[in-house]
């Protein structure tokens, strides 16, 4: 799905992950971690597209990717609905400015009432709480039905009820066949719900396999 060579990235040609060899393979779940500032939201970026990689190579077979940035990096005060919030994963199928028929209406309630959030689809963003924000964007990966799924930090600073709702949804999308690849700082969810592991610090990468799930990936 996504191989590495020689891969270092980073910001205005300055790298701050060490170099990166190695394949994530189509359905793999592979937990992000390292220490604050190793590059794992860059690497996560680069990966996504938003960035391009400092030297080395990134190939990713396919295009059918969606993105969850942290929370931090949401407006939330963007004069739009839940619903219509959700509405933006519709994007690959009916274009930015195309018309969103009852089907993907459809789509868009059956997420919301997934995470539990469909009496809140004509509210604003900006009122909800950081719990009840995250249950909606997870909504909106749900209508995107991508087969790669990158998330930042996607259970920081929410309650427990939501983690576990969230968590079980993505293992969901896992056995589903979607490939997803979670930056993340709980080392007991990562020991506990993650087959693979890539830790990253400033001067190695050490790749981890939890699971006899095949997985091709080896540090530089």
């Amino acid at each position: 799905m996504i191989t590495l060579t020689d891969l270092r990235v980073g910001y205005r040609g300055s790298a701050v992950t060490p170099s990166l060899n190695g394949t994530f393979q189509p359905g793999s779940m592979t937990a992000l971690v390292g220490a604050n500032g190793c590059g794992k939201s860059t690497l996560l970026k680069t990966f996504a597209g938003l960035l391009p990689p400092v030297s080395g190579q990134l190939s990713c077979l396919t295009q059918d990717t969606a993105w969850l940035p942290q929370q931090s990096e949401i407006e939330r005060n963007f004069p739009v609905s839940v619903a219509d919030l959700v509405a933006m994963g519709c994007w690959r199928r009916c274009g930015w400015f195309g018309a969103i028929g009852r089907p993907e209406r459809q789509r868009i309630m059956a997420a919301l009432e997934e995470v539990n959030m469909a009496e809140f689809a004509a509210a604003q963003p900006g009122t909800l709480s950081g719990g009840q924000l995250q249950r909606v964007l997870f909504a909106r990966l749900l209508v995107q039905d991508a087969s790669l799924l990158l998330l930042d930090e996607p259970f920081t600073g929410i309650d427990t009820a939501t983690t576990s709702l969230l968590l079980a949804l993505l293992q969901a999308r896992h056995r589903a066949g979607c490939t997803l690849i979670v930056v993340l700082h709980d080392m007991t969810m990562v020991t506990r719900s993650f087959p693979q592991i890539l830790r990253l610090d400033s001067t190695q990468a050490e790749w981890i396999t939890q699971s006899p799930e095949p997985i091709v990936l080896e540090s530089a």
